[in-house]
């Protein structure tokens, strides 16, 4: 199955995923004095970070790996299959447990820049360890041919741009609203 979902490794908004299956008689319990349950099915559990808008997430695992997420979930209760997109937005919202904090190291970098972060590191590392006891023109002539080779490596982290205009609105919609609410706090 692993190779089915491959194309996650594709996906810049994505930090993290997970997938746990949880049988019935693994069913944590917080004391010995709760009763143990009886359940009739395992749990499927996914946990994810990402950045980027809800629908913006669910569409790229939609278009990058439907084939995995239907091999991953093809036993869950009532799961529509990853196409048609509409049936599968309506499970997810229906299933999902929202959570209250997420923590972002890199709030301006998507998992393909820290990636790209971490491989320019290496390459930096080895060009400073080969460089040591070089001539000028030497060191500047593997410099030239470092950034050519690492190009791809090289950005500027910047705001993520506008995932959609949806999005874009409700976020000055929700700033107007606190704006107001002080400005009214103030007057009364």
């Amino acid at each position: 199955m692993a190779g089915k979902l491959k194309g996650l490794q594709t996906l810049s908004l994505i930090h993290y995923a997970r997938w746990v299956v949880i049988r019935p008689s693994q069913f944590p319990r917080l004391s010995k004095s709760q009763p143990k349950e009886k359940l009739k099915y395992a749990y499927t559990l996914f946990f994810s970070n990402f950045n980027g808008s809800w629908a913006q997430y669910v569409d790229s695992f939609h278009m990058a790996i439907p084939t995995g997420l239907n091999l991953a979930w093809y036993k869950n209760l009532r799961y529509p299959k990853s196409i048609p997109l509409q049936p599968f937005h309506r499970y997810i919202l229906h299933n999902q447990i929202g959570t209250e904090h997420y923590y972002n190291p890199y709030p301006m970098a998507s998992a393909n820049d820290v990636k790209a972060a971490l491989a320019l590191k290496a390459e930096l590392i080895k060009l400073a360890q080969s460089s040591e006891n070089l001539s000028d023109e030497e060191f500047f002539r593997r410099y030239k041919a470092f950034l050519f080779q690492n190009q791809a490596h090289i950005g500027k982290m910047a705001p993520s741009p506008v995932v959609s205009l949806a999005n874009q609105a409700t976020q000055e919609r929700r700033r107007l609203i606190k704006l107001y609410g002080r400005l009214e706090s103030n007057q009364g």
